[in-house]
């Protein structure tokens, strides 16, 4: 029996009306996360993940707006609430974490200040009580001395210590879904590897689901259970991890993989994905990919392709899916 969806958008669409022109940052996204699975959103910067993650929690900065589609979260329509309502769903039920988690600590407030905040807002608790619950935290993503590091100031701690923190806090209501946007992107590679391992066994222990956004498909190869990848402001491949390693149906899926280093590479140059992510104002016609695209037909300049299950629980939004799937491969030359 499948698991049941926690999440499923449709149609998200939310633009930014600039003085330039609409942004159009999510142009007509679907997906589903299902009970306990990380979902990977995989794309370039100026794909549209994080539009995509802050337009859940209903948090689209000025000049951004949602202008079609549903969030249903546990079979409610999140854009069909009121803003209190939506208070008491940010940080219980819906965790959020940002790609800097300097920016996100106040560096005038200890942590213990911060931490025991979030918590004493949405659970009915004493400070002395929020106060244990945020030591007990400390613990769970394994900082050390918790009882003398919750009293430090954010300039008094690290990179990593401070992702830990921010993870830290995310989890204070035990929420259902998490949210982590690019958590290790200003962290070296060490620290990096522990800190998706932590999230890892946090995900597993208390039993949430959770959507890693990264541009970066070796950060998702372990730790996502599925991988929905997007390109300008759109979904163009869903399936399951290992199918997106093993059969990538669309070209640019599989030029993100080319882009990852591989030890096996040995001298060899990574190959690079040719010009840049389109002007959202203005977009191609088409498939938003063909100008970037070696596989591309006169037909992807004018056909918009449908995001289509090409195999069980596996979909594509490219014209040429099923032919690369004749290939058995994937994409290829």
């Amino acid at each position: 029996m499948a698991p049941k969806e926690i999440l499923k958008i449709e149609n998200l669409t939310t633009y930014f009306y600039t003085w330039a022109g609409v942004v159009k940052a999510v142009d007509g996204v679907s997906l589903d996360v299902r009970e306990g699975e990380t979902l990977g959103l995989v794309g370039e910067s100026g794909s549209g993940k994080s539009v995509t993650a802050l337009s859940i929690l209903r948090i689209v900065p000025r000049p951004g707006k949602i202008i079609d589609g549903k969030i249903i979260y546990k079979g409610e329509n999140l854009l069909a609430k009121t803003e209190n309502e939506m208070q008491q769903i940010r940080g219980k039920e819906i965790a959020y974490i940002s790609q800097d988690p300097a920016t996100s600590l106040n560096p005038v407030f200890s942590i213990a200040d911060q931490l025991t905040e979030v918590i004493r807002r949405h659970q009915n608790v004493t400070k002395e009580e929020a106060l244990k619950k945020a030591i007990e935290l400390f613990r769970l993503v394994e900082i050390a001395d918790p009882e003398i590091k919750i009293w430090n100031y954010p300039h008094q701690l690290s990179g990593g210590m401070k992702q830990r923190i921010a993870i830290a806090r995310a989890l204070s209501c035990q929420p259902s879904l998490l949210l982590a946007d690019e958590p290790t992107t200003n962290l070296d590679v060490t620290i990096q590897a522990q800190i998706l391992e932590l999230m890892k066994n946090l995900k597993k222990k208390l039993g949430m689901s959770m959507i890693l956004i990264t541009h970066d498909m070796g950060v998702v190869a372990g730790v996502a259970d599925r991988i929905n990848v997007m390109y300008a402001g759109r979904v163009c491949e869903v399936a399951s991890t290992k199918t997106i390693f093993r059969n990538p149906l669309h070209p640019y899926t599989r030029a993100l993989l080319e882009a990852v280093p591989n030890v096996a590479m040995k001298r060899e140059k990574l190959k690079i994905i040719p010009g840049a992510i389109p002007n959202l104002i203005s977009p191609p016609s088409g498939c938003r990919f063909h100008p970037r695209c070696d596989f591309a037909v006169a037909e992807c300049a004018s056909v918009v392709p449908p995001l289509v299950e090409i195999e069980p629980e596996h979909y594509v939004a490219c014209i040429r899916a099923k032919e690369f799937m004749e290939n058995g491969k994937g994409v290829k030359k």
